[in-house]
């Protein structure tokens, strides 16, 4: 694990270095503004209740997430990274994490960036300030549970088009799979419904948007980002030998 810091940092500065970056982060903050606002009506009737703002959060990155996969590996194979890094005492498992965490470390600093709308609550109201701690900390989880998707999908295949569309397409379904689930409902056993619900991301979003983080819930998102990064590995070590 001594070279794990190496890799953060160079992926890191690999974002950084990128106005794609800075440019999907700005639509993210854009978007999170407006129709943050919009949802909990601060303006109009003072609400001090950001619940509205944070069940737009699976919705919203996708705005961020897929630009950020499509960094994770696209590059490797015309930079030559990939090669030199089979070069020095690396495991795939440290590339992997390193990778993830500077994606998952540029997500947080993008989600941090809306604190201004949490200072605007405060001003117009008296809110709960521990609950909205909890949903942010929930808001970053689930932020690492769908990068590790595009992690997976950015292994099995390095063109920028196509790992963005597969993710958005993947993260576009998970966010909308309770609604999906509720246009179905008559049609399909109540038992699957239940088991396909449990598998949600937005629907455990939507318990830690309550202001409860339950250990089960929590448990689930880190089980899915072990899952998935897992998985990534295990594709990298088929493919490259």
């Amino acid at each position: 694990m001594k070279l794990l810091p190496v890799i953060f940092k160079r992926q890191l500065v690999s974002y950084l270095s990128a106005p794609v970056t800075y440019l999907s982060t700005a639509v993210f903050l854009t978007a999170a503004a407006v129709f943050g606002f919009h949802s909990t009506r601060l303006l109009e009737v003072g609400s001090a209740d950001l619940q509205g703002f944070f069940q737009l959060h699976p919705w919203l990155y996708l705005l961020l997430t897929p630009v950020l996969c499509t960094r994770l590996w696209a590059d490797e194979p015309t930079t030559g990274s990939m090669e030199f890094l089979k070069t020095l005492p690396v495991t795939r498992f440290e590339i992997v994490v390193g990778k993830f965490l500077a994606a998952w470390i540029v997500s947080g600093v993008a989600l941090l960036l809306t604190f201004p709308i949490v200072i605007t609550v405060n001003y117009f109201g008296n809110p709960d300030n521990t609950v909205i701690a909890s949903q942010y900390l929930g808001s970053w989880v689930l932020a690492g549970c769908y990068l590790s998707v595009g992690c997976f999908i950015c292994a099995l295949t390095h063109h920028r088009a196509i790992i963005f569309t597969v993710t958005l397409c993947l993260l576009l379904t998970a966010s909308g799979l309770s609604s999906i689930l509720d246009a179905i409902e008559h049609q399909v056993p109540v038992w699957l419904i239940d088991r396909l619900l449990s598998l949600s991301p937005s629907a455990r979003f939507d318990a830690i948007d309550q202001g409860v983080l339950a250990l089960q819930d929590s448990l689930y998102f880190i089980s899915m980002i072990i899952a998935f990064l897992g998985a990534t590995v295990i594709v990298l070590n088929v493919r490259n030998g």
